[in-house]
């Protein structure tokens, strides 16, 4: 299963739940940034590759179905993880493991 995490920058949600999850079997994860000057900006490409999108916050969802037509057809889930953390951090490290885990 492709698996993409989306948070506003790709520098600290998206890219610590990419660091995390890499390593589960059977699933392919990458990350993206909704903004402009995300680390690695969202694109079209990332949408059609992923089977399961997790997003951030409400915000996410509602650039990501608004920018990507397509995504409407994709399982998108809202993490509901605020932009409190720095990358790695153990706090958002444990609520990405509580808050995903019920979807893989």
């Amino acid at each position: 299963m492709n698996i993409l995490f989306v948070c506003s920058k790709n520098k600290w949600r998206s890219r610590t739940a990419e660091t995390i999850f890499q390593q589960l079997p059977d699933h392919v994860v990458k990350s993206a940034g909704t903004s402009d000057d995300a680390r690695i900006k969202l694109t079209a490409k990332h949408i059609d590759w992923a089977d399961l999108i997790f997003v951030m916050e409400i915000k996410h969802r509602q650039i990501i179905n608004k920018k990507f037509p397509n995504a409407a057809s994709k399982k998108l889930v809202i993490l509901d993880i605020p932009d409190d953390y720095q990358y790695m951090d153990k706090e958002l490290i444990f609520t990405l493991q509580t808050a995903v885990e019920p979807f893989l």
